[in-house]
């Protein structure tokens, strides 16, 4: 397995991660049985960072990430979060989710569902409009000093707040949503973390798997697919989108790989400071993902994707109207 190093002053990671969100919520029915050998065949192939939040089944997620890595904790880095209350986390009455006084009791009962003594990587899933960053990741620094957890690392954050966040405690990663479709964070989010040395964790690296190919109408998702609720899934922003998608295809065919795999090739030839973490809970498409690591594009390439897919283009925000506000603070 390829590796990559977050940040300047972060660990050494897995060149592609795993997202393990949808094991849980979001798309689908969760099965928990595949979703675990996933988890395991992921440790064989080499896949060291594990991503979570406490926001996921409110800690649903990360139980099921804890009963996978038993045995196996010495072969992993835990990528966890707190403070996006809008998905549950029980943040008590007079707090918030950036609030100082919250932070040591999420870690704390993130600590125990995922069955361990150190968190490696700690995120703010959502900064708190509320709260000073500076009070937020002073509380965060704290449990650095307290070997509860390693390192820190901001969600969806503005260019500001990493600025500000990263003088009180060194910030390792900013995990926000990157790909082909979603390239907005070119413009301010990217540049802030290259000028302090920040590594980027890019989720949802294959567009909620609309970059696949295999998404062309709102047919394809299950009846409780969350994406149902996304403007870029609406069913007349779909057929616009489908067809951004034959470049992808087209490249694709000629390597004789998948558009899913041409599409992580794409991130990950935006920088070696890029790590993406695509979700899955099966086996399968974990495998095929970690085999675009061998899919080599070329300048010609990345550059039609590029043009086929311009800041902008996509139809549709990538998450409904009332968390759209939640992002970028």
């Amino acid at each position: 397995m390829q590796k990559r190093k977050l940040g300047r002053n972060g660990p050494e990671v897995s060149a592609v991660g795993l997202g393990c969100m949808g094991m849980s919520i979001s798309y689908g029915e969760p099965n928990d049985e595949e979703s675990i050998a996933t988890i395991h065949r992921a440790v064989d192939l080499g896949v060291d960072l594990l991503v979570t939040s406490d926001a996921y089944g409110s800690g649903v997620n990360e139980e099921l990430v804890a009963k996978a890595i038993k045995g196996r904790r010495d072969k992993v880095l835990i990528a966890t979060k707190f403070g996006n209350v809008s998905l549950g986390g029980g943040v008590p009455e007079g707090l918030s989710g950036g609030h100082p006084g919250y932070v040591p009791l999420a870690c704390n009962r993130s600590l125990k569902r995922l069955g361990v003594d150190m968190i490696d990587i700690y995120g703010l899933h959502r900064v708190d409009p509320k709260v000073p960053i500076e009070e937020t990741v002073g509380a965060m620094k704290r449990l650095v000093e307290q070997g509860k957890v390693r390192y820190l690392a901001l969600s969806e954050a503005g260019p500001d707040t990493i600025r500000r966040a990263h003088e009180v405690h060194p910030i390792v990663a900013v995990e926000t949503e990157y790909s082909l479709w979603s390239r907005d964070v070119e413009k301010d989010v990217l540049p802030a973390c290259r000028e302090h040395g920040i590594g980027y964790m890019a989720y949802a690296p294959l567009g909620r798997g609309f970059l696949t190919a295999t998404i062309k109408t709102l047919d394809a998702l299950l009846p409780k697919d969350r994406r149902r609720d996304h403007p870029r899934f609406d069913p007349e922003n779909i057929k616009r989108n489908a067809e951004l998608l034959k470049p992808i295809e087209d490249i694709a065919a000629a390597k004789k790989c998948t558009p899913a795999q041409i599409a992580i090739a794409w991130l990950l030839a935006q920088g070696v400071d890029i790590v993406p973490i695509p979700g899955t809970k099966r086996r399968q498409y974990l495998e095929q993902n970690c085999a675009a690591l061998d899919v080599k594009l070329s300048a010609d390439d990345i550059a039609k994707l590029r043009q086929a897919f311009p800041l902008g283009v996509t139809a549709g925000t990538r998450y409904p109207e009332k968390q759209m506000k939640a992002l970028g603070i």
